[in-house]
């Protein structure tokens, strides 16, 4: 097939088409006797799991699995996909006990200390974020860090000590409209208000329930793709 029905057919354009080849995604096009690219079933059913698996694993994941293929290392790109569900999971597993932890200050009608805090060092042993992230995500807007007055050193209370789980659990996620609006609602987030933090945490969860149904679906033309180049 003509490059321009190939891209037509993937409501894509050729420019677009032909950087997946320059790339490596797609095997390199045969050439007609008038130079014209041509591409095969197999070509399409290449550009079929870009579409599906771009947007479930991101485009860093999918280039990693399609270069494996076309090195015809089968099993290393299939544990790629693997080890990214089960990060999923182990996040997802993140926002269910920090759910249940919100739940039990809810539930004996407490809140929030007003007197915990904590400086960058302890956040990022419990959190396990690098300092340079806190920073970072501090800088961008997500909460501001109080100051010690002795020593000017940063001092993060408990509703940012959540944020920061939370964004944690983001970062392992696709950009998409989602994951920001996920985090401008954890940006706007009434500090101290256990109900409303409980409440996105509900918000991410249905969120990476929507990535593993997504992740699941985009397997079938992956797996479909294995099976074509290795019968």
């Amino acid at each position: 097939m003509r490059p321009k029905k190939t891209a037509e057919k993937f409501k894509m354009s050729a420019s677009t088409l032909r950087n997946y080849e320059a790339k490596g995604l797609i095997p390199p096009a045969e050439r007609s006797p008038n130079g014209y690219r041509m591409y095969t079933l197999q070509h399409e059913m290449y550009l079929a799991c870009i579409q599906a698996m771009a947007p479930a694993f991101g485009m860093e994941v999918t280039t990693g699995v399609l270069h494996s293929l076309l090195r015809s290392e089968w099993d290393k790109a299939l544990w790629i996909v693997r080890e990214k569900e089960v990060i999923l999971y182990e996040e997802k597993k993140k926002v269910e006990q920090l759910k249940k932890e919100l739940e039990e200050y809810f539930n004996t009608g407490q809140g929030f200390s007003n007197e915990k805090r904590f400086s960058i060092h302890e956040v990022s042993s419990q959190t396990g974020v690098q300092k340079t992230a806190i920073r970072y995500w501090e800088k961008d807007g997500f909460f501001t860090a109080e100051r010690n007055p002795e020593n000017d050193y940063r001092l993060y209370n408990e509703t940012d000590l959540v944020k920061i789980k939370f964004i944690q659990v983001l970062q392992n996620c696709v950009y998409s409209e989602d994951t920001v609006a996920l985090k401008q609602s954890i940006k706007m987030l009434d500090q101290y208000n256990v109900e409303e933090i409980s409440k996105l945490s509900d918000q991410v969860i249905t969120y990476l329930n929507k990535t593993i149904r997504s992740q699941m679906q985009a397997m079938a033309p992956l797996c479909e793709l294995v099976d074509f180049i290795t019968s």
